[in-house]
C-alpha cells in the first residue's frame, strides 16, 4: 500500500478500520504522515489529515503510543511463556523438520518425532557422521527418499540440510534464547552421532583442501605433518597418482609420494588387527559370557527406572485426589504434574536406550570383531571410495611427513590391535606354549588392561 501511495499522485484517501490496524510502531506513523494522506479511522470516527486540529494530531498519537505499548507488550508476554516452556524442557515454537506440533497430556503443545520425516532425518546425521559424503551429498539422499518442506512440499536445499545438521533439538536438548535447555521430547539422533557430524562439519570448515576431478583413494583423508593441511591427489601422465600438500596455509616442504607407498603403509596399520582364527574364536566366546553381565546391568538398571517411574505416577494419582478434595489448587497440580509427567518421559528414553543397548551388544560386538579381523583383506580388494571409507571408519588423525605416515587407530579397534600385537609378541617370545589362549585371559598380565 505504501509503495503504491508513493507512486501514485491521485490516490490521497486511506480507509482503515482502527489506528493499531494501521500501524503499530512509530515508523510506519512517521511514514504515512509524510505521504500528507486524508485517513479515515472507520471505527473511532475519526478523519485525520494534515488540516486537522492539534488536539486531534494529539489524541491520535497517543494511540498510536498505545497500539506500540500493545504490541511490546504482547511480545514480551510470547517470550515469557516461550521461555516458561523452554525452562519445563517443552520446545516454544513451530515444530523442525522431524517433528509434528502435537498436544501434550496436561494441555501444552509439544512436539513428537514425524512417522514419515524423523527417519529422513536421522539418515541425514549417521550419512554425514561418517565423514564420507558432502552436504550436498546427504542432501541429495534425503530428497531421493522425499524429503521435502512441509507446507510448499519443496525439496529441500542443501543450505537447510546443512541448518539440520548443526541443530542440537534432534539429539534431545535444544538452544533457546542463547541458551541450552534439556528438552523432554524423543531424540532423533544419538548424542554420539551429532557430536561427530559437528566434528566432520568442523574440520570441512577448518582445512579446506582443492576439488579433484578423478576419485582417488585418499585424497583429503590424510593430513601434512608440516602445516596441517591436506594432501590431494593428481593424476600424472594419465595413470600414475602423486600425492601432495595443498598448500593451503603456506608454500610446504613435504615433496610429493606415490599412491602405493600410501597405500602400503595403510595396508600395514590394518594388518596390526589381524589375529589367528582360533584366538578369535576364543574372543567371540568371552564377548558372548561378557554380555551376560552387560545384560544383568541393563535389567538391574530397567528396573530401577520402571520402579522409579511407577513411584511419579503414583503421586500424580495421589496428588490428583487431593486436587478433586479441593486440599489442592488446580494450578499447583498441573504444575507439579507436567514436572513429574515430564521426568517419567525421561525414564521412558532411559529405558529404551538400555533395552536397544541390551539387543545390540553381542551382534554389534560380533561383527566388529569380524570387520577387525578382515580389514586387511577388505582393503586390498576395495573400488577407492570403499577403501576411503573404510579407513576412515577403522582410523583417525592420518598425517604424513618425511615419507612416514601416522594414525591413531579409532575405539573399539585400537584395543583388539594392542590384544593382537601383544599376542603375537608373545607367541614370539615363549613359542606355541600354554596354547594361544594363555597370554588373552583376562587378569593373567599386569602389563596388559582388559580386554573392553
Amino acid at each position: 500500500m505504501v509503495a503504491f501511495l508513493k507512486r501514485s499522485s491521485t490516490c490521497r484517501i486511506v480507509l482503515v478500520e482502527k489506528t493499531d490496524r494501521l500501524y503499530r510502531n512509530l515508523k510506519d506513523w512517521v511514514t504515512l504522515d509524510d505521504l500528507d494522506l486524508e485517513i479515515h479511522f472507520v471505527k473511532e470516527n475519526v478523519i485525520l489529515s494534515r488540516d486537522s486540529r492539534s488536539s486531534e494530531k494529539f489524541i491520535h498519537g497517543i494511540k498510536v503510543l498505545m497500539a506500540k505499548n500493545y504490541i511490546d507488550n504482547l511480545s514480551e508476554e510470547t517470550k515469557k511463556g516461550m521461555l516458561e516452556k523452554a525452562e519445563q524442557g517443552i520446545w516454544p515454537s513451530f515444530a523442525p523438520l522431524g517433528y509434528l506440533n502435537v498436544e501434550g497430556p496436561n494441555g501444552k503443545r509439544i512436539i513428537e518425532p514425524d512417522p514419515t520425516v524423523g527417519p529422513i532425518v536421522t539418515g541425514i546425521f549417521k550419512w554425514f557422521a561418517t565423514g564420507n559424503y558432502s552436504v550436498r551429498d546427504v542432501a541429495k539422499k534425503a530428497r531421493d527418499y522425499v524429503l521435502v518442506f512441509r507446507k510448499s512440499k519443496d525439496p529441500v536445499a542443501h543450505a537447510t540440510v546443512q541448518k539440520i545438521l548443526r541443530s542440537r533439538i534432534h539429539t534431545g536438548d535444544f538452544d533457546f534464547d542463547g541458551k541450552m535447555y534439556r528438552g523432554t521430547h524423543i531424540p532423533l539422533v544419538a548424542k554420539e552421532i551429532w557430536d561427530r557430524a559437528q566434528e566432520v562439519m568442523d574440520r570441512r570448515f577448518e582445512k579446506r583442501h582443492r576439488k579433484v576431478k578423478h576419485d582417488v583413494a585418499f585424497s583429503g583423508l590424510v593430513d601434512c605433518g608440516h602445516c596441517g593441511c591436506s594432501l590431494v591427489g593428481e593424476i600424472k601422465k594419465g595413470r600414475y597418482i602423486h600425492y601432495h600438500c595443498t598448500g593451503y596455509k603456506r608454500k610446504c616442504p613435504e615433496p610429493y609420494t606415490r599412491e602405493e607407498v600410501l597405500e602400503e603403509q595403510f595396508a600395514g596399520l590394518l594388518k596390526r588387527l589381524r589375529f589367528e582364527p582360533d584366538v578369535l574364536a576364543w574372543v567371540k566366546e568371552a564377548l558372548k559370557q561378557s554380555h551376560a553381565d552387560e545384560r544383568r546391568e541393563h535389567d538391574e538398571a530397567i528396573g530401577q527406572l520402571q520402579a522409579e517411574y511407577t513411584r511419579l505416577q503414583n503421586r500424580i494419582d495421589a496428588m490428583y485426589l487431593d486436587k478433586l478434595d479441593g486440599r489442592i489448587g488446580a494450578a499447583f497440580f498441573d504444575h507439579k504434574a507436567a514436572e513429574w509427567r515430564a521426568e517419567q518421559d525421561r525414564i521412558q528414553r532411559m529405558v529404551q536406550q538400555h533395552q536397544t543397548a541390551n539387543q545390540s551388544y553381542l551382534e554389534e560386538g560380533v561383527q566388529l570383531l569380524d570387520l577387525a579381523n578382515r580389514a586387511y583383506d577388505l582393503f586390498g580388494k576395495q573400488p577407492p571410495s570403499e577403501k576411503r571409507r573404510l579407513l576412515n571408519f577403522v582410523l583417525s588423525n592420518c598425517t604424513w611427513k618425511g615419507g612416514e605416515l601416522s594414525a591413531e587407530i579409532r575405539q573399539p579397534f585400537d584395543m583388539l590391535a594392542f590384544r593382537a600385537m601383544s599376542h603375537e609378541s608373545r607367541k614370539a617370545a615363549h613359542g606355541a606354549s600354554g596354547g594361544p589362549f594363555k597370554n588373552w585371559l583376562l587378569g593373567q598380565d599386569s602389563n596388559l588392561e582388559p580386554f573392553g
